[in-house]
């Protein structure tokens, strides 16, 4: 394709020239422990993850520590739960991130993150993050998107619950503080979100209206969705990732467990190959079957003289006789030599 957006993370380049890039979001999945934390990064290395990624917040940074019902969640997963407390339990201590920055590094996988103030951001760009990723819920939050701009890095947006209008505002901001590499995602925020809210006609859309690169982050519980997502042009896919589904952390029970993120790998992959390009050409996987298309055959033992009739020839497999479209206009000629039953026609049949 000539003309489509791409960007580069990592000196992977990512666009729909270029296969699907999967992110494994860790988020809440650690659990209060480092070591799961170093496991997961290399559940995604193993799985085939182009990069895992953290979330960066203090529950302080993200919240209030109050207790009115404003600041408590009614209804879905994390029902009767007050947010600071929710935080608390699921944010990732900061001097984790240094270590794990480290081993992702070793393994050789790419690793960044969601940072949601100021601070983070600091933190962050202190460890050399090479990408920023800007959650859905801070999507409208302009100067932390501006913020981000201003490291030079390359940003992802994520657009659950925005509107047009404010996607527009977030891509807006970020290029006036000179994001120049900029993807946006098509997200549902529901945790889980069933599939028939995804509405993936939307990337399309995306694509040509804001002409970013456009991804899809998966809030989905298999991977239909994500990997569908790949024939509407998604070149990103983020699903959050587990070592256990049953595990009990805030996030486990909507994320994708090792072996469900190398299906995802694989089948994304295998979408894109699949899309290829637009081509009317025999391919190569073909070529041995051509033989086996239909053709015109004597289908009775014929004398030099005889006058062919409907009867004397049939469309059939193998193809190596003249194509059925001559069915009629050999109808009505007559045979310049003999011919057997079951010998392909061809014009040199006929007078």
């Amino acid at each position: 394709m000539q003309n489509e957006p791409s960007m580069e993370i990592d000196l992977r380049r990512i666009g729909v020239d270029f296969a699907p890039y999967v992110i494994a979001e860790m988020s809440a999945n650690h659990n209060g422990k480092i070591e799961t934390a170093y496991r997961i990064i290399e559940a995604a290395k193993l799985a085939g993850a182009d990069a895992v990624k953290l979330q960066t917040y203090k529950p302080e940074t993200i919240t209030l520590n109050c207790d009115t019902e404003e600041f408590r969640i009614h209804g879905g997963l994390w029902d009767g739960r007050n947010l600071f407390d929710l935080y608390r339990e699921a944010h990732m201590p900061w001097e984790w991130h240094a270590p794990l920055f480290d081993y992702a590094k070793k393994i050789g996988i790419t690793i960044f993150s969601s940072p949601f103030d100021h601070t983070a951001v600091d933190l962050l760009e202190s460890l050399h993050a090479p990408a920023y990723k800007i959650a859905s819920f801070e999507a409208i939050d302009l100067p932390l998107i501006r913020y981000v701009a201003k490291t030079g890095k390359p940003m992802i947006i994520s657009t659950g619950m925005a509107s047009v209008e404010e996607i527009q505002e977030a891509i807006d901001a970020a290029r006036s503080a000179g994001c120049t590499q900029l993807a946006i995602l098509h997200c549902v925020s529901g945790y889980p979100a069933p599939a028939s809210d995804y509405n993936l006609r939307t990337i399309a859309d995306m694509r040509e209206r804001f002409g970013l690169v456009t991804g899809l982050s998966d809030h989905t519980l298999d991977n239909t969705t994500a990997i569908t997502s790949i024939a509407m042009g998604a070149s990103i896919i983020e699903k959050h990732f587990t070592l256990d589904r049953s595990g009990g952390g805030p996030d486990d029970s909507f994320s994708l467990e090792p072996a469900d993120l190398a299906q995802l790998c694989k089948g994304a992959k295998t979408a894109w190959e699949a899309l290829g390009r637009v081509s009317y050409e025999r391919q190569a996987s073909e070529l041995g079957n051509v033989k086996f298309r239909r053709s015109l055959y004597f289908v009775k033992d014929m004398k030099a003289g005889e006058v062919i009739t409907k009867d004397h020839i049939r469309s059939v497999r193998p193809g190596f006789g003249l194509p059925p479209k001559h069915f009629d206009a050999i109808i009505g000629k007559k045979m310049s030599v003999d011919a057997d039953y079951g010998t392909a026609v061809n014009w040199d049949y006929f007078i």
